[in-house]
């Protein structure tokens, strides 16, 4: 009778043992190393967006998804996922109104079109925001609405009407015209005629795939959602040098590490062959100049199947709290990070809420776009904001890292995420952002 009941805790303690055994054996500080030392070296050029360092960047990627064996995302022929920034150059701009001229600095165009020429015959919304709009949000929801609209701006937004600019940024999508024009009148009979440069470059996400298990007892419908575990593999790549003669920003912490977190689990998950749930393994590009590639992403998946997302910034130094530390940003917006330290009880690892408040992580990462549409999506970090003397600087290599600490985040990381992995947990959903 004793030896019976102490049967099944032997058995179980022996699976604890060799869980733990298995995950040391593929998460550890040497592992990290090996990654970290090809990611942030000199000869990847600090990983700029557009250069030939961050494509030998995705090749290594790539070849470290083939590696584990994992699948493509989609319809995608490789671990790719290709698309083309757009940027404008502003040329010319001409207008007419009631036969009066309208000067150049009076009219600012949102647009993808190299030539947008138009009258009040065009077809085009014709919208008034007079001094009680809100300029800024009321030009943000014209330019998502992407229809073709002619405003007129009353003069009392003279003062921040160049602001407008901020939106001619570059887009990976077409954009119709919207045309904003500084007046104080409302014209009968008006004619435009605008001219841009238009360039059009080639990125691309690198991303994997692990499918869920065939569905098992009480599992059914898992295998369709997603799991996302993410970080950005681009960076600033190469500058003016410093007093040591160093010009490369090799962004070994921000966010090589990160990356290196992906890689990693990417390749323990495929070995422990037990999720439900499918997981996507993804380095987005473009974070550093706007977070391109993970808004590209989100616009390819179905965000109501998407239960979590494990996006991961800057954990190769010590937080604020010390080693077996990270924090979650946006604590307080699901039950994420209760679910996570939940999976974690026995452990001397601790996750936080985000101490840096004021300055809004939760929305300045690659986890942003997801979030915005209801996805429980936060981001995992030790950086201590406002006072990490090597962030976006050339001293960012590796030999600044903790890397056995690193090791011991990335672990806790694939530790804490089992419950949501197995299909046995699901982070309530985030506040969706009105757009």
């Amino acid at each position: 009778m004793f030896k019976n009941f102490l049967l099944p805790v032997f058995i179980f303690l022996n699976m604890f043992a060799a869980t733990s055994q298995n995950i040391d054996k593929i998460i550890n500080a040497g592992e990290a190393e090996r990654i970290e030392k090809i990611l942030a070296a000199d000869n990847m050029q600090g990983r700029k967006t557009f250069t030939a360092g961050i494509d030998k960047a995705a090749d290594f990627i790539e070849s470290e998804f083939k590696k584990s064996g994992l699948k493509f995302f989609g319809n995608l022929k490789s671990y790719r996922q290709p698309f083309e920034m757009i940027k404008t150059k502003f040329i010319t701009a001409k207008g007419l109104m009631d036969g009066n001229d309208v000067a150049a600095d009076n009219i600012i165009a949102v647009t993808t079109d190299a030539s947008v020429k138009f009258d009040e015959q065009s077809g085009y919304t014709r919208l008034l925001l007079d001094s009680s709009a809100n300029l800024m949000t009321e030009a943000a929801k014209l330019i998502n609405s992407n229809n073709k609209s002619i405003v007129f701006v009353s003069q009392a937004h003279a003062k921040i009407f160049s602001r407008l600019k901020r939106f001619k940024r570059e887009s990976f999508e077409s954009k119709q015209p919207v045309v904003f024009v500084l007046t104080d009148s409302n014209p009968s009979a008006f004619s435009f005629d605008i001219t841009h440069e238009i360039t059009r470059s080639s990125l691309a996400n690198v991303i994997a795939v692990l499918p869920g298990k065939s569905q098992s007892a009480g599992q059914e419908g898992k295998k369709e959602e997603l799991v996302i575990f993410s970080a950005h593999y681009d960076h600033l790549g190469i500058g003016k040098a410093n007093a040591a003669g160093d010009s490369v920003y090799n962004g070994a912490n921000d966010d090589a590490a990160g990356t290196t977190a992906v890689i990693m689990l990417a390749n323990y998950f495929s070995q422990l062959k037990n999720n439900e749930r499918t997981l996507v393994f993804v380095a987005f590009t473009a974070e550093e100049i706007g977070g391109f590639g993970s808004q590209y992403f989100s616009k390819q998946i179905n965000a109501d199947k998407a239960v979590a997302m494990f996006n991961i910034e800057m954990i190769g130094t010590e937080s604020q709290w010390g080693k077996n530390s990270a924090y979650i940003t946006g604590y307080d917006k699901s039950d994420f990070g209760k679910i996570l330290q939940g999976n974690l009880t026995g452990t001397d690892f601790k996750f936080e809420p985000d101490p840096y408040p004021k300055q809004n992580l939760f929305y300045r990462s690659d986890n942003a776009t997801l979030a915005a549409l209801g996805v429980p999506a936060h981001t995992i970090s030790t950086s201590k904001m406002g006072t990490d003397k090597m962030y976006h600087s050339q001293e960012d290599e590796i030999e600044t890292l903790d890397l056995n600490n690193m090791a011991e985040i990335i672990k806790a990381i694939a530790i804490s995420s089992k419950g949501i992995v197995s299909g046995k947990e699901t982070p309530g959903r985030v506040e969706k952002l009105n757009r």
